[in-house]
């Protein structure tokens, strides 16, 4: 089947469905978003911790916003994406409350303010500890109110449609490559065509790539990888960024449970098993050092003292208070066996944000033509070498704000190419195909965690880069001949992605924000 439509989005989290209700309320034409699962499965609804804006002007402003950004990025920050950020960003809160989002409030009607780590002021807004789950909630219902945009759940993007598919010879040297579209796999195992005048990548994060992360499992890199195959621009995958802080409990790992950083910020303490500190070895800001320092901390911890995980303190802190700023958290260790206002949480870090990407404009505009990238797939510039906590939700509206503006201003420019052919979907898998494609996945995961974790080393990225060469000839061999599925899919995707972070922690040949390297453990300009 062929498909059209003025906006095709790719995912759906709070990038995609932003983007998705600025462009209807253009009414520059139909609006299509393909969901890889449900539209309730995304990134968005993991982020508990908040939204990050200047709010209370009293003793907070822009300046202070972007030095912080600034200074957790390492400085390789883009200072006009930062600043486009943080200047746009109490716009799009207000935006956000009127579709039907609600940010906590104190009983004087301002709203309760958290701090967390890098943060110099009280700047974060939340709705208790699940503000991406009360932000997916609103956007859910806006989107499914709006007549003009059409959901396609359980649809997976295969390709972005470029003139490749036309014949033509692309390469990462071509002057332009041009987006028509993408194949989608249907639910009932068929590719579709969808022809578009304007793509957007909204594909979330790649977390699912190693065995512990705090992503849901359907985070495996598939816009970047898509986008890499197509010949776009990627830059800073070797910024991954662990979270400090997710739940120990084994099992549990795609996703795991996330400790907020509002905890930290509340005054929860990381201690060792026999109830010793640590965090004063690594940073004078303690326990509200920014999460690489935290997580390179925990991670040293557990190997001098051969730990599977460290803890996390808050019983000191007023019980009631504790239940009323985290309830989520106190239930869901409280069905573990854990009451935080009486016992310590065990935690250790996981995958949790990548903060590299798609390389985008402020526009949201990729290196292929009609092709924008919005949230975690994208990289904007904003987070450099280091996410700034909750950086991420107000960055995603952001951009889809700036993307709206502009491929609505020019979405009448462009046609739809009836020349693209369609998917040639021939072929059968067997179950032994299905087994070796589970196997394939494990690998990833494993040599991922090895050897391209929260510290490597010029050693470790050599055998990933080895192990995860033998992985993409069997994947791409087994793609050409057999009738395509999600799960093979994703497993070339996670591939891709695996390549990409490891090739690029190879190039970096210095210690910089997320990428710690036992080989080159100072700054390159500290050399000078």
């Amino acid at each position: 089947m062929v498909y059209k439509y003025d906006f095709l989005i790719i995912g759906s989290g709070i990038a995609g469905m932003s983007y998705a209700l600025k462009v209807a309320r253009a009414h520059k034409g139909k609006v299509c978003m393909i969901c890889k699962t449900s539209l309730e499965e995304a990134n968005t609804s993991f982020a508990q911790g908040g939204v990050a804006s200047v709010t209370n002007l009293e003793v907070d402003n822009f300046e202070k916003h972007i030095q912080d950004t600034m200074i957790a990025g390492d400085y390789i920050s883009d200072p006009a994406a930062v600043r486009q950020v943080v200047t746009h960003a109490p716009e799009q809160i207000k935006e956000l409350v009127g579709w039907g989002t609600h940010f906590d409030k104190m009983q004087d009607g301002r709203y309760d303010l958290h701090r967390e780590g890098g943060h110099s002021e009280f700047r974060i807004l939340h709705h208790a500890d699940d503000t991406g789950a009360e932000i997916q909630r609103a956007l859910m219902a806006a989107v499914r109110a709006n007549p003009d945009i059409e959901i396609k759940e359980n649809h997976f993007a295969v390709e972005i449609i470029t003139q490749h598919h036309l014949g033509a010879r692309v390469t990462r040297r071509s002057p332009y490559i041009y987006c028509y579209g993408a194949y989608i796999l249907n639910p009932e195992g068929k590719v579709d065509t969808y022809l578009s005048k304007v793509t957007v990548m909204c594909t979330g994060g790649c977390g699912a790539v190693y065995q512990t992360t705090t992503n849901p499992i359907i985070a495996t890199g598939d816009g970047e990888a898509m986008v890499y195959r197509a010949k776009g621009e990627i830059k800073d995958m070797e910024f991954v960024q662990f979270h400090p802080t997710s739940l120990y409990h084994p099992g549990e790992t795609h996703p795991a449970f996330l400790i907020t950083e509002a905890m930290r910020g509340y005054g929860g303490i990381l201690k060792l098993p026999n109830g010793e500190t640590f965090m004063e070895k690594y940073d004078k800001r303690l326990s509200l050092a920014p999460r690489d320092i935290v997580a390179r901390a925990i991670d040293k911890e557990m190997k001098i003292h051969g730990l599977d995980h460290v803890y996390l303190d808050v019983t000191h802190k007023n019980p009631e208070e504790t239940k009323h700023h985290f309830p989520n958290i106190y239930e869901k260790c409280k069905s573990i066996g854990i009451d935080i206002t009486k016992d310590m949480i065990p935690v250790r870090p996981a995958a949790h944000y990548m903060c590299g990407g798609i390389k985008v404009d402020l526009n949201g505009c990729s290196s292929i033509e009609r092709l924008y990238a919005l949230g975690e797939c994208s990289c904007t510039g904003l987070h450099g070498g280091n996410r700034l906590a909750s950086n991420s939700l107000i960055e995603a509206v952001v951009y889809a704000d700036a993307a709206a503006k502009h491929s609505v201003q020019h979405v009448d420019d462009y046609d739809f190419n009836e020349k693209v052919p369609e998917w040639n979907d021939e072929g059968t898998m067997t179950n032994e195909e299905k087994v070796l494609i589970t196997q394939s996945v494990k690998e990833v995961g494993e040599i991922m965690s090895n050897y391209v974790g929260i510290v490597r080393s010029d050693l470790r990225l050599k055998r990933a880069w080895d192990r995860l060469d033998l992985l993409y000839e069997e994947t791409e061999r087994l793609f050409k001949r057999v009738k395509i599925s999600r799960d093979l899919c994703e497993l070339r995707n996670m591939i891709n992605v695996g390549y990409l972070i490891t090739r690029m922690a190879i190039e970096r040949k210095e210690s910089r924000g997320l990428h710690y390297t036992v080989d080159y453990p100072v700054h390159a300009y500290d050399k000078k």
